[in-house]
Protein backbone atom coordinates (compact mmCIF):
# COMPACT_ATOMS: atom_id res chain seq x y z
CA UNK A 1 0.00 0.00 0.00
CA UNK A 2 1.56 3.57 -0.96
CA UNK A 3 1.84 6.32 1.02
CA UNK A 4 -0.77 8.46 -0.40
CA UNK A 5 -3.25 5.29 0.92
CA UNK A 6 -2.09 5.52 4.45
CA UNK A 7 -2.71 8.81 5.02
CA UNK A 8 -6.07 9.93 6.29
CA UNK A 9 -7.74 12.29 4.22
CA UNK A 10 -8.55 14.66 7.62
CA UNK A 11 -4.87 14.92 7.81
CA UNK A 12 -4.17 15.57 4.46
CA UNK A 13 -6.63 17.97 4.29
CA UNK A 14 -5.45 19.78 7.19
CA UNK A 15 -1.93 19.58 6.62
CA UNK A 16 -2.46 21.69 3.57
CA UNK A 17 -5.16 24.14 5.44
CA UNK A 18 -1.81 24.81 7.25
CA UNK A 19 0.72 25.19 4.94
CA UNK A 20 -1.57 27.23 2.50
CA UNK A 21 -2.34 29.58 5.26
CA UNK A 22 -0.09 29.78 8.04
CA UNK A 23 3.07 30.25 5.34
CA UNK A 24 1.75 32.89 3.86
CA UNK A 25 0.99 34.64 7.08
CA UNK A 26 4.93 34.02 8.05
CA UNK A 27 5.93 37.42 5.52
CA UNK A 28 3.71 39.44 7.63
CA UNK A 29 5.14 38.29 10.99
CA UNK A 30 8.66 38.01 9.57
CA UNK A 31 8.32 41.64 8.78
CA UNK A 32 7.04 42.49 12.48
CA UNK A 33 9.70 40.43 14.37
CA UNK A 34 12.98 42.61 12.10
CA UNK A 35 11.81 45.87 13.31
CA UNK A 36 13.35 44.59 16.89
CA UNK A 37 15.40 41.75 16.30
CA UNK A 38 18.05 42.10 13.84
CA UNK A 39 17.88 39.64 10.70
CA UNK A 40 20.21 37.12 11.06
CA UNK A 41 19.85 36.67 14.67
CA UNK A 42 16.15 36.16 13.88
CA UNK A 43 16.85 33.29 11.57
CA UNK A 44 19.44 32.08 14.33
CA UNK A 45 17.01 32.26 16.93
CA UNK A 46 13.58 31.03 14.97
CA UNK A 47 15.21 27.50 13.50
CA UNK A 48 17.75 26.86 16.71
CA UNK A 49 14.67 27.21 18.60
CA UNK A 50 11.97 25.52 16.44
CA UNK A 51 14.89 22.53 15.62
CA UNK A 52 16.01 21.82 19.36
CA UNK A 53 12.51 21.53 20.38
CA UNK A 54 11.61 19.21 17.52
CA UNK A 55 14.43 17.17 18.78
CA UNK A 56 13.57 17.03 21.94
CA UNK A 57 10.15 15.99 20.98
CA UNK A 58 11.59 13.48 18.94
CA UNK A 59 13.61 11.71 21.76
CA UNK A 60 10.80 11.64 24.02
CA UNK A 61 9.04 9.78 21.48
CA UNK A 62 12.03 7.15 21.20
CA UNK A 63 13.16 7.77 17.78
CA UNK A 64 16.71 7.03 16.50
CA UNK A 65 17.66 10.43 16.20
CA UNK A 66 21.42 10.40 14.42
CA UNK A 67 21.77 8.64 11.77
CA UNK A 68 25.06 10.43 9.57
CA UNK A 69 23.75 9.95 6.32
CA UNK A 70 20.18 11.20 7.15
CA UNK A 71 21.70 13.86 9.18
CA UNK A 72 23.89 15.17 6.19
CA UNK A 73 20.89 14.89 3.74
CA UNK A 74 18.93 16.79 6.12
CA UNK A 75 21.89 19.52 6.83
CA UNK A 76 22.65 20.25 3.11
CA UNK A 77 19.02 20.45 2.36
CA UNK A 78 18.12 22.67 5.22
CA UNK A 79 20.82 24.73 4.30
CA UNK A 80 19.44 25.48 0.47
CA UNK A 81 15.90 25.79 1.63
CA UNK A 82 15.90 27.49 5.06
CA UNK A 83 19.51 29.44 5.65
CA UNK A 84 19.66 30.78 1.97
CA UNK A 85 15.74 30.41 0.61
CA UNK A 86 14.11 31.66 3.78
CA UNK A 87 17.28 33.77 4.95
CA UNK A 88 16.69 35.96 1.79
CA UNK A 89 13.66 36.58 3.01
CA UNK A 90 14.15 37.62 6.55
CA UNK A 91 16.68 39.94 4.69
CA UNK A 92 15.10 41.62 1.78
CA UNK A 93 12.08 42.19 4.18
CA UNK A 94 14.33 45.32 5.35
CA UNK A 95 14.05 46.92 2.09
CA UNK A 96 10.67 45.31 0.39
CA UNK A 97 6.84 45.06 1.69
CA UNK A 98 6.33 41.71 2.83
CA UNK A 99 3.32 41.19 -0.26
CA UNK A 100 6.01 41.71 -2.91
CA UNK A 101 8.45 39.45 -1.26
CA UNK A 102 6.05 36.69 -1.74
CA UNK A 103 5.15 37.78 -4.81
CA UNK A 104 8.70 37.20 -5.90
CA UNK A 105 9.16 34.10 -3.58
CA UNK A 106 6.05 32.64 -5.50
CA UNK A 107 8.20 32.18 -9.18
CA UNK A 108 10.03 28.84 -7.25
CA UNK A 109 8.34 26.13 -8.69
CA UNK A 110 9.18 27.85 -11.83
CA UNK A 111 13.00 27.04 -10.81
CA UNK A 112 12.40 23.61 -9.66
CA UNK A 113 11.39 22.76 -13.50
CA UNK A 114 14.52 24.74 -14.74
CA UNK A 115 17.23 22.85 -12.06
CA UNK A 116 15.32 19.51 -12.22
CA UNK A 117 18.06 18.16 -14.82
CA UNK A 118 16.84 14.30 -14.76
CA UNK A 119 13.35 15.56 -15.85
CA UNK A 120 14.95 17.79 -18.97
CA UNK A 121 14.09 15.93 -21.51
CA UNK A 122 10.60 15.58 -20.36
CA UNK A 123 10.22 18.85 -19.36
CA UNK A 124 11.58 20.89 -22.19
CA UNK A 125 9.50 18.70 -24.69
CA UNK A 126 6.08 19.93 -23.49
CA UNK A 127 5.32 22.72 -25.09
CA UNK A 128 2.65 23.85 -22.32
CA UNK A 129 5.59 23.94 -19.40
CA UNK A 130 7.98 25.72 -22.35
CA UNK A 131 5.17 28.23 -22.16
CA UNK A 132 4.62 28.73 -18.02
CA UNK A 133 8.27 28.86 -18.00
CA UNK A 134 8.55 31.53 -20.15
CA UNK A 135 5.54 33.30 -18.97
CA UNK A 136 6.21 33.35 -15.29
CA UNK A 137 9.85 34.90 -16.06
CA UNK A 138 8.08 37.70 -18.22
CA UNK A 139 6.14 37.91 -14.67
CA UNK A 140 9.34 38.17 -12.89
CA UNK A 141 10.74 40.40 -15.30
CA UNK A 142 7.93 42.99 -15.09
CA UNK A 143 8.32 43.21 -11.51
CA UNK A 144 12.24 43.83 -12.08
CA UNK A 145 11.81 46.12 -14.70
CA UNK A 146 9.27 48.23 -12.14
CA UNK A 147 12.56 48.87 -9.88
CA UNK A 148 14.81 49.45 -12.67
CA UNK A 149 12.80 52.59 -13.70
CA UNK A 150 12.57 53.78 -10.34
CA UNK A 151 16.30 53.12 -10.12
CA UNK A 152 17.52 55.17 -12.86
CA UNK A 153 14.43 58.06 -12.51
CA UNK A 154 16.06 58.73 -8.73
CA UNK A 155 13.31 57.81 -7.15
CA UNK A 156 14.03 54.16 -6.35
CA UNK A 157 16.91 53.04 -4.40
CA UNK A 158 19.77 50.06 -4.96
CA UNK A 159 18.69 47.85 -2.06
CA UNK A 160 15.17 47.14 -3.49
CA UNK A 161 17.25 46.37 -6.80
CA UNK A 162 19.43 44.61 -4.78
CA UNK A 163 16.95 43.11 -2.69
CA UNK A 164 14.97 41.47 -5.60
CA UNK A 165 17.80 39.71 -7.31
CA UNK A 166 18.82 38.35 -3.50
CA UNK A 167 14.82 36.98 -4.06
CA UNK A 168 15.47 35.68 -7.02
CA UNK A 169 18.77 33.47 -5.57
CA UNK A 170 16.39 32.50 -2.47
CA UNK A 171 13.94 30.87 -4.63
CA UNK A 172 16.61 29.38 -6.62
CA UNK A 173 18.03 28.00 -3.42
CA UNK A 174 14.73 26.89 -2.31
CA UNK A 175 13.91 25.14 -5.18
CA UNK A 176 17.18 23.17 -5.29
CA UNK A 177 17.38 22.44 -1.73
CA UNK A 178 13.38 20.72 -2.57
CA UNK A 179 15.44 18.88 -5.60
CA UNK A 180 17.79 17.78 -3.22
CA UNK A 181 15.61 16.04 -0.75
CA UNK A 182 13.37 14.77 -3.74
CA UNK A 183 16.72 13.05 -5.08
CA UNK A 184 18.20 12.40 -1.87
CA UNK A 185 15.05 11.14 0.20
CA UNK A 186 16.10 10.47 3.62
CA UNK A 187 15.05 7.28 5.68
CA UNK A 188 13.50 7.49 9.05
CA UNK A 189 11.52 9.97 10.40
CA UNK A 190 10.38 13.02 8.71
CA UNK A 191 10.30 14.61 12.21
CA UNK A 192 13.75 14.07 12.84
CA UNK A 193 14.96 14.87 9.85
CA UNK A 194 13.11 18.34 10.15
CA UNK A 195 14.73 18.62 13.57
CA UNK A 196 18.54 18.77 11.94
CA UNK A 197 17.38 20.55 8.79
CA UNK A 198 16.58 23.71 11.12
CA UNK A 199 19.27 22.73 13.66
CA UNK A 200 21.58 23.30 10.52
CA UNK A 201 20.35 26.56 9.24
CA UNK A 202 20.23 27.79 12.55
CA UNK A 203 23.70 27.45 12.85
CA UNK A 204 24.13 28.73 9.58
CA UNK A 205 22.95 31.61 10.61
CA UNK A 206 25.28 32.36 13.76
CA UNK A 207 28.68 33.38 11.81
CA UNK A 208 27.19 35.81 9.85
CA UNK A 209 25.25 37.28 13.01
CA UNK A 210 28.24 37.32 14.50
CA UNK A 211 30.12 39.14 11.69
CA UNK A 212 27.72 41.77 11.31
CA UNK A 213 28.02 42.78 14.93
CA UNK A 214 23.86 42.08 15.16
CA UNK A 215 25.00 41.90 18.86
CA UNK A 216 26.34 45.15 19.12
CA UNK A 217 24.59 47.72 21.25
CA UNK A 218 21.66 44.79 20.83
CA UNK A 219 19.39 44.80 24.12
CA UNK A 220 16.96 41.77 24.67
CA UNK A 221 14.84 44.24 26.95
CA UNK A 222 14.24 46.56 24.27
CA UNK A 223 12.65 44.72 22.08
CA UNK A 224 9.09 45.10 21.17
CA UNK A 225 6.69 42.73 23.07
CA UNK A 226 5.45 42.86 19.39
CA UNK A 227 8.81 41.63 18.01
CA UNK A 228 8.75 38.34 20.51
CA UNK A 229 5.48 37.28 19.92
CA UNK A 230 5.93 37.25 16.07
CA UNK A 231 9.09 35.38 17.20
CA UNK A 232 6.58 32.59 18.78
CA UNK A 233 4.54 32.55 16.31
CA UNK A 234 7.35 32.29 13.35
CA UNK A 235 8.65 29.13 15.66
CA UNK A 236 5.62 27.36 16.66
CA UNK A 237 3.41 27.83 13.78
CA UNK A 238 5.63 28.72 10.81
CA UNK A 239 8.17 26.26 11.62
CA UNK A 240 7.27 23.64 13.98
CA UNK A 241 3.93 23.02 12.08
CA UNK A 242 4.01 24.21 9.13
CA UNK A 243 7.31 23.34 7.68
CA UNK A 244 6.23 19.95 9.42
CA UNK A 245 3.28 19.70 7.78
CA UNK A 246 5.02 20.54 4.36
CA UNK A 247 7.55 17.54 4.47
CA UNK A 248 5.19 15.36 5.86
CA UNK A 249 3.16 16.32 2.62
CA UNK A 250 5.57 15.14 0.69
CA UNK A 251 6.04 11.53 1.86
CA UNK A 252 2.09 11.32 1.42
CA UNK A 253 0.98 13.06 -1.77
CA UNK A 254 2.61 14.00 -5.37
CA UNK A 255 4.79 16.99 -5.17
CA UNK A 256 3.00 19.04 -7.85
CA UNK A 257 0.13 18.24 -5.43
CA UNK A 258 2.17 19.99 -2.19
CA UNK A 259 3.31 23.06 -4.60
CA UNK A 260 -0.03 24.66 -5.15
CA UNK A 261 1.04 26.16 -1.66
CA UNK A 262 2.65 28.78 -3.88
CA UNK A 263 -0.85 29.96 -5.47
CA UNK A 264 -2.31 30.76 -1.94
CA UNK A 265 0.73 32.11 -0.20
CA UNK A 266 1.11 35.24 -1.71
CA UNK A 267 -2.30 36.25 -1.77
CA UNK A 268 -2.54 35.70 1.56
CA UNK A 269 0.59 37.90 2.23
CA UNK A 270 -0.48 40.27 -0.18
CA UNK A 271 -3.59 40.92 2.10
CA UNK A 272 -2.23 40.69 5.82
CA UNK A 273 0.45 43.39 4.62
CA UNK A 274 -2.79 45.72 3.01
CA UNK A 275 -5.08 45.25 5.92
CA UNK A 276 -2.80 45.14 8.80
CA UNK A 277 0.73 46.99 7.76
CA UNK A 278 -1.06 49.44 5.42
CA UNK A 279 1.24 48.27 2.26
CA UNK A 280 0.67 49.27 -0.99
CA UNK A 281 0.96 47.02 -3.93
CA UNK A 282 0.34 48.47 -7.36
CA UNK A 283 -1.41 47.39 -10.12
CA UNK A 284 1.55 46.09 -11.78
CA UNK A 285 2.43 44.20 -8.89
CA UNK A 286 -0.70 42.19 -9.15
CA UNK A 287 0.12 41.63 -12.35
CA UNK A 288 2.87 40.28 -11.98
CA UNK A 289 1.59 37.82 -9.47
CA UNK A 290 -1.28 36.76 -11.86
CA UNK A 291 1.39 35.95 -14.60
CA UNK A 292 3.82 34.16 -12.21
CA UNK A 293 1.18 32.01 -10.84
CA UNK A 294 -0.41 31.61 -14.15
CA UNK A 295 2.65 30.00 -15.54
CA UNK A 296 3.02 27.92 -12.29
CA UNK A 297 -0.34 26.78 -13.04
CA UNK A 298 0.57 25.77 -16.57
CA UNK A 299 3.71 23.85 -15.32
CA UNK A 300 1.54 21.82 -13.21
CA UNK A 301 -1.09 21.05 -15.16
CA UNK A 302 1.54 19.76 -18.14
CA UNK A 303 2.63 17.54 -14.76
CA UNK A 304 -0.66 16.44 -14.35
CA UNK A 305 -1.21 15.50 -17.63
CA UNK A 306 2.16 13.92 -17.83
CA UNK A 307 1.57 11.71 -15.38
CA UNK A 308 -2.32 10.93 -16.73
CA UNK A 309 -1.26 9.57 -19.73
CA UNK A 310 1.42 7.58 -18.50
CA UNK A 311 -1.01 5.88 -16.08
CA UNK A 312 -3.57 5.72 -19.32
CA UNK A 313 -0.61 3.44 -20.66
CA UNK A 314 0.39 1.35 -17.94
CA UNK A 315 -3.24 0.20 -17.35
CA UNK A 316 -3.78 -0.24 -20.99
CA UNK A 317 -0.55 -2.19 -21.38
CA UNK A 318 -1.38 -4.23 -18.63
CA UNK A 319 -5.25 -4.78 -19.62
CA UNK A 320 -3.53 -6.14 -23.51
CA UNK A 321 -1.24 -8.59 -21.51
CA UNK A 322 -2.80 -12.38 -21.98
CA UNK A 323 -3.33 -14.84 -19.28
CA UNK A 324 0.59 -16.36 -20.30
CA UNK A 325 2.71 -13.04 -20.93
CA UNK A 326 1.04 -11.83 -17.04
CA UNK A 327 2.22 -15.46 -15.79
CA UNK A 328 5.82 -14.92 -17.81
CA UNK A 329 6.20 -11.35 -16.27
CA UNK A 330 5.33 -12.45 -12.97
CA UNK A 331 8.50 -14.81 -13.46
CA UNK A 332 10.82 -12.36 -14.41
CA UNK A 333 9.83 -10.38 -11.97
CA UNK A 334 10.03 -13.09 -9.36
CA UNK A 335 13.61 -13.76 -10.59
CA UNK A 336 14.84 -10.66 -10.41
Amino acid sequence: MSNDKKASSLLVILAFAIVYTVWGSTYFFIQKAIQGIPPLMLGAIRFLAAGMLLLGWSYFRGEKLWVSENVKHAAISGVLLLFVGTGAVIWVEQYLPSGLVAIMASSSPIWVVVLDRPLWKVNFTSKATIAGLIIGFSGVILLFGEKLVKAFSGTGNSAELGSLLLLVAGSMAWAGGSLYSKYNSSKGSATVNCSWQMLAAGFAFVPGSLLRGELHGFHWHQVPTEAWLSVLYLVSFGSLLGFSAYVWLLQVRPATQVSTHSFVNPVVAVLLGMIFANEQISLLQITGLVIILGSVLMINLAKYRNAWISGRLEKTELAQKTPQTKAISTMETLTK
